[in-house]
């Protein structure tokens, strides 16, 4: 069953901008990573950019760990990326130009209770104006609060369809840039 792409939202938030993407193949979906790059490297040296929290919404296969792959590729990540499924954060520190740039990619499938989420620190992360990917944003439940931008992936057979919604500027900054 396809999930709504507010539905980790509680209270929901105003939705500044929504744009759908159709991605007919793995080459659309890294291809749309690359861009969402290009995107966030130009909202991140913004003065008023705080971090950025994108959750990433989907069934399982939906796209959701390519995606972040494709991003952080088009960030300059050279690396193996894994899934954080076991581990629940892989954090990556890109070197640029007056210091390193924080990513964080979060797999919260094995959440049975949100209080999990608060139990393993992960509030830090958040706060530290670093870009957080959520894969599995529903098991934290209301404690993620409101995000920058919620991607949500469905499948239409071997195609996907990304459903996009920015909730703050720097969401709404970046969405306008794919």
């Amino acid at each position: 069953m396809p999930v709504a792409p507010d539905s980790s939202l509680h209270p929901p938030a105003s939705v500044l901008l929504e744009r759908t993407f159709a991605l007919e193949n793995l080459a659309a979906t890294e291809a749309f990573g690359a861009r969402f790059a290009t995107a966030i490297e130009a909202v991140r040296v913004r003065p008023a950019f705080e971090g950025l929290q994108v959750q990433l919404l989907g069934d399982l296969g939906a796209g959701k760990t390519t995606l972040v792959r494709a991003t952080l590729a088009g960030l300059g990540h050279r690396g193996r990326v894994r899934s954080p499924t076991y581990t629940l954060v892989e954090p990556y520190a890109l070197p640029r130009e007056g210091g390193q740039f924080d990513v964080y990619h979060f797999d919260l499938y094995r959440f049975a209770d949100p209080a999990e989420w608060a139990d393993a620190g992960f509030r830090e992360y958040f706060d530290s104006g670093a870009v957080c990917l959520v894969e599995w944003p529903e098991k934290a439940g209301e404690l993620l609060g409101v995000p920058d931008l919620v991607f949500a992936l469905e499948t239409e057979g071997e195609r996907r369809r990304l459903d996009a919604r920015a909730y703050s500027e720097s969401g709404k900054a970046c969405l306008e840039r794919c």
